[in-house]
């Protein structure tokens, strides 16, 4: 993968120990609510803050599916850093998507030389910092904090409120009886068309879980626009990752 000093940094830079996760502590949230991260983080494991996330899947790209490899690190109070190569039509496509300390970027060269994407900007900026908000899924820990806020809609449906920095969320999880989730969903901001951004429903599918380090998260998942409508299978999706590896700070 190519060397990105920002993604080593994140991942690098100190981190004081997590409390360890007491049942106890989120005994107050609705039922729904603690079903969901008594079944994500198992009794006594350390509280992250950041996890590095190793996977492999498919993109679309202009109508056509293309496989990746890529790794990815997440800090919470500072954003994240996701860094892939994508083969396109035999020829290697390198870059990465980022929000570090309120600021988003794209970047991507084909074979490593041709500029093909540079992106930033505000609305670059307020849609990274949606995405790092939903795949909060992948750092369940941060989710035990008292400034993420719970809404049962019954029990397999449940809301969430989470802020980053000075960035608010909502999404929506609906779950299974043992407190798996199955999806995921927000509206974020965006611009899949090139036709202007707005907030259009975002989210994705759960179809495997599996267990790193304490943590149980989703590790096959199918991602797009459109989530929950008409549109997404034929047109919204566009992401699908297998997680290989998740490594916790």
């Amino acid at each position: 993968m190519t060397k990105d000093s920002a993604f080593d940094e994140l991942w690098n830079d100190p981190i004081a120990p997590g409390a360890p996760f007491d049942p106890k502590d989120v005994a107050g949230l609705p039922s729904s609510a603690r079903r969901y991260l008594e079944h994500a983080i198992a009794p006594g494991t350390p509280l992250a803050s950041a996890v590095r996330l190793r996977m492999t899947g498919t993109i679309k790209l202009k109508d056509q599916w293309h496989p990746f490899a890529a790794d990815q690190v997440i800090r919470w109070n500072r954003g994240f850093v996701w860094r892939a190569k994508v083969k396109m039509n035999g020829l290697p496509v390198t870059g990465s998507d980022r929000w570090i300390d309120g600021e988003g970027a794209m970047r991507w060269k084909l074979l490593g030389l041709v500029p093909i994407v540079t992106a930033s900007g505000p609305d670059i900026s307020r849609s990274a910092a949606d995405r790092v908000q939903i795949e909060s899924l992948w750092l369940p820990s941060v989710l035990v904090a008292p400034s993420v806020s719970w809404t049962e809609h019954d029990a397999t449906h449940v809301g969430l409120n989470v802020s980053l920095r000075d960035r608010h969320a909502h999404c929506e999880y609906s779950l299974d009886e043992q407190g798996r989730l199955r999806t995921v969903s927000m509206l974020r901001w965006g611009d899949p068309q090139g036709q202007g951004f707005g907030s259009l429903p975002f989210g994705g599918v759960a179809e495997e879980e599996r267990t790193f380090g304490g943590f149980t998260i989703p590790s096959k998942l199918r991602i797009g626009w459109y989530f929950g409508t008409e549109r997404f299978e034929p047109e919204g999706e566009f992401f699908r990752c297998t997680v290989e590896e998740a490594v916790y700070r």
